[in-house]
């Protein structure tokens, strides 16, 4: 049993956390297969770096395009973490990306 009562899946080889995430990659598969979406990427890594030195990442669920050219960075969450909290606000404060839960 997982901490959070999550259940690991694999999809199309892919490992995910929890069977709701593994049901948005097949939601976001469905919306590349008829052009809503493109360049569709599972668990993209973003690095905190302060002077050349790594402090620690972030590791999103997806990451994808849309029509007018807009990058989404996307987190299935069921338990928003203190630690979660931090790194979407890092995400925002280091690389201007505000992180879209689903």
């Amino acid at each position: 049993m997982s901490k959070y009562n999550n259940i690991k899946t694999i999809i199309h080889g892919i490992k995910f956390d929890s069977k709701k995430e593994g049901a948005r990659f097949l939601e976001l598969k469905q919306l590349e297969r008829i052009g809503e979406i493109y360049a569709l990427e599972t668990q993209p890594r973003f690095d905190f770096k302060i002077n050349g030195f790594l402090l620690c990442y972030y590791k999103a669920d997806f990451k994808y395009t849309t029509l007018n050219g807009d990058e989404i960075v996307e987190d299935v969450k069921g338990v928003k973490t203190a630690m979660y909290r931090l790194k979407k606000k890092m995400m925002k404060a280091f690389h201007g990306i505000e992180v879209y839960e689903t």
